[in-house]
């Protein structure tokens, strides 16, 4: 009799705890909770299970490790459900609920909480580089295991939301039809008040916006006196359809005008010191071919298509904001991006072939973020692009009245306005590309920029074209210090007597009390103007001319003669600006055996165009970006003193007009080469013929043939202890310099030269 009442007794309700005994029993699950999650959420794989002594990163110490460890390791990320399950009993019991562990709902849940570490570990089997590995646990890859082998993820994936729905069901006792039921009420509830919060805040939405707009469209109808005044020039850069005004929502087309070049004397270029009068005449413009009267038309609708094209495709890369500027240019557009709060800007760089794919474009730089600016810059090439012309540039008053003492014309930038530099301040330019770019084309305008604004008192040349081809056309122009150096060796002698120029510049420099060739030259100026006397064998000094040297393929110099080529770069580069020499290097193979560290070092001023890889565009720039220029004279900018990147667009020059203004600079006199360069050049010539360099104890191997008059390989070799091989080829060198006569059987040599004591 006593079994029966057991049985009644164990099928009895569970006694209803006291309330302070459910509270007790709400904040130990509640503590258990928190404690379990934080563990969870700082767990590390790296911290050890087992206390060691070693330092753990886990919030909750080594025993929030250990709990972490096991349940992360058992169940995957789906472990973060236990807590949530404790804190939801702790609740119910602070509520007076009792809880009834009964085993179907404790199964359903189980297996939906099997099911979900089963799911993750799917995932990352679906998603390795992003769902972490371990995401279900052993339990998780244990059933995901056998699984996957038999129905693949697609099944596996199947099967498990099928048992999850069923355990579900089990644990919480809803039905199929009232959980859709519930959904669809509460669907129901969710549409009415977003309609409502529509209706109550759409008309003072609208308002603000109208608002907004008219109050843009009155600051356009009145323009500042600056834009008044910029709007009266006849030729602007950019014409826009007559669609001006921009619709609520819209981006703003911002109309960049560029001031028209002012009317030029048919004779010469005019400047405000008076250069170009006197024997020599300067270039006259007209040599130079005119640009397109007009840029072509620029439909406003295509530019705010194409700015709701951006915001679509960058948001269905969860990448929210607007366009809120159209910068229409010559080459490219540029669109002003400002994105939402939140979104990180390296996101946005990532999709710059999404963006070109999108737009049909050929390539899409983005500028992020624009200096000064809260705001994205997505460049995209226009369709019909505008052809940048030198005479543009140089028929701009930003050209003429400028103040540099070597301005070069380098083009337009993305919103049409002429860009120049002034080589003196710069002081050194490195420009680099690959092969078809407009790396040449650029270099042509370098030196006719020079050619049209400076004389040869004022300017000289030294080009060095080891391909013998591109600088062929200035043979013979005025402004060159020696004849156009294509050999690769005669490469490195003159640019060692370039660095003697420097050196004996700095001798003068010194002399006279000055720092720089600027003072120098006023200095002069200021003796020749006062008159004053002077001994007769006293030689009146000079103005000292700038010197621009000008090498058109450095990686053919650094494969011949790397070791001297660099040297006498280094020192140029490092102390020449002063003396007045300035550098500008080419090169169309921008690796790191050619643009060196040293060299880099000292050229901070760099240009570069398209080349193939962002490794160049880094070797070059320091910076990516050039490996998604366009070509065809698109190049990025390091001005001096800055590490900003500016976008140009380089100017063309057609070989006819490089023809024109070098015929006339020839017309106006030769070239007055300098003696240094052409005895270096001269011992070059002799040093090749004889097969190489001269050995450094050459000199020191005459005196001793000289004083002993004995001219034998051993004996040349025992008296300056060298090498065999070294002795017999500066024998071979006094041979054919005439210093010792051939070797004739067992005869000694002759010896031509006298002893030095007589």
């Amino acid at each position: 009799m006593k079994r029966p009442a057991a049985k009644r007794s164990a099928r009895t309700e569970p006694r209803l705890p006291g309330r302070l005994e459910a509270e007790a029993v709400a904040v130990t699950l509640a503590a258990l909770a928190l404690f379990t999650e934080a563990a969870l959420l700082s767990y590390d794989p790296a911290d050890p299970l087992i206390a060691s002594g070693a330092r753990v990163s886990n919030w909750c110490g080594p025993v929030g490790a250990l709990v972490a460890g096991a349940l992360a390791g058992t169940l995957g990320l789906a472990a973060h459900v236990l807590p949530f399950a404790a804190g939801v009993v702790a609740i119910r019991y602070l509520r007076g609920l009792p809880f009834r562990p009964r085993w179907i709902p404790l199964a359903g849940w189980s297996l939906s909480l099997l099911s979900l570490a089963a799911g993750f570990e799917v995932l990352h089997r679906a998603f390795p580089e992003t769902i972490p590995v371990g995401a279900g646990g052993f339990l998780g890859a244990g059933v995901v295991g056998p699984l996957s082998r038999a129905l693949y993820l697609a099944g596996s994936s199947f099967v498990l939301l099928i048992t999850g729905a069923l355990g579900l069901l089990a644990a919480t006792g809803v039905s199929l039809r009232d959980a859709t039921q519930g959904a669809r009420q509460l669907a129901r509830a969710a549409t009415r008040e977003l309609g409502q919060l529509v209706r109550v805040n759409g008309a003072r939405l609208r308002r603000r916006l109208a608002e907004r707009a008219e109050a843009r469209a009155a600051e356009r109808d009145e323009p500042e006196p600056e834009e008044a005044e910029a709007r009266k020039a006849p030729r602007p850069a950019l014409r826009l359809t007559p669609k001006q005004k921009a619709k609520a929502g819209e981006p703003e087309v911002v109309e960049h005008r560029v001031a028209a070049p002012a009317p030029l004397r048919q004779e010469a270029l005019p400047f405000a010191d008076g250069r170009g009068e006197g024997p020599y005449k300067l270039p006259d413009l007209d040599l130079l071919a005119r640009g397109p009267d007009q840029s072509p038309n620029l439909d406003r609708d295509a530019l705010i298509r194409n700015s709701q094209i951006l915001e679509k495709k960058l948001a269905d890369f969860s990448v929210l904001g607007r366009v809120v500027k159209v910068h229409p240019g010559p080459v490219i557009t540029m669109y002003e991006f400002e994105p939402a709060p939140g979104v990180k800007v390296s996101r946005i760089v990532n999709l710059s072939d999404d963006l070109a794919l999108a737009l049909r474009a050929i390539s899409v730089r983005i500028v992020a973020p624009i200096p000064g600016k809260n705001v994205v810059g997505i460049e995209v090439p226009n369709v019909e692009r505008d052809v940048v012309v030198i005479r543009d540039v140089i028929a701009h008053p930003c050209f003429q009245e400028t103040d540099s003492r070597i301005p070069i014309a380098l083009g337009k930038d993305i919103f049409g306005n002429p860009v120049t530099a002034d080589l003196a301040a710069t002081p050194h330019l490195l420009v680099a590309g690959a092969t078809g770019t407009g790396k040449s084309v650029f270099l042509n305008a370098l030196l006719c920029s020079i050619l049209m604004r400076s004389t040869p008192e004022e300017v000289k040349l030294l080009l060095v074209d080891p391909k013998m081809l591109e600088f062929s056309l200035y043979q013979g122009v005025p402004h060159l210090i020696a004849d156009v150096v294509t050999n690769p060796k005669r490469a490195a002698a003159a640019l060692l007597g370039i660095v003697n120029k420097m050196e004996e510049r700095y001798q003068l420099m010194a002399k006279r009390g000055v720092r720089n060739i600027d003072q120098y030259n006023k200095a002069i100026a200021k003796d020749l103007a006062t008159n004053r006397p002077k001994a007769d064998d006293e030689i009146v000094p000079k103005k000292l001319p700038y010197i621009v040297v000008v090498i058109d393929e450095l990686a053919d110099l650094m494969i011949v003669a790397a070791r001297d080529v660099e040297e006498s770069l280094m020192r140029l580069a490092q102390m020449a600006r002063a003396a007045g020499i300035h550098l500008v290097l080419a090169t169309q193979r921008p690796s790191v055996d050619v643009l060196t560290g040293i060299i880099k070092a000292n050229f901070p001023s760099r240009i570069s165009f398209q080349v193939s890889s962002r490794t160049d565009s880094r070797t070059v720039l320091d910076a990516n970006g050039a490996e998604r220029l366009l070509g065809m004279g698109d190049l990025l900018y390091v001005p001096p003193g800055s590490s900003k990147l500016e976008r140009i667009h380089g100017p063309y020059i057609s070989e006819k007009e490089v023809e024109a203004v070098t015929l006339w600079v020839r017309q106006q006199g030769s070239p007055e080469f300098d003696p240094t360069l052409i005895r270096l050049s001269q011992e070059s010539e002799k040093t090749e013929e004889r097969g190489g360099e001269l050995d450094e104890l050459f000199d020191q191997a005459v005196d001793v043939v000289a004083r002993n008059r004995i001219a034998s390989i051993s004996f040349v070799q025992r008296k300056l202890k060298i090498g065999y091989n070294r002795s017999a080829r500066i024998l071979e060198q006094m041979e054919a310099d005439g210093i010792v006569g051939p070797q004739e059987g067992t005869k000694p040599r002759e010896i031509f030269v006298r002893p030095p004591d007589d």
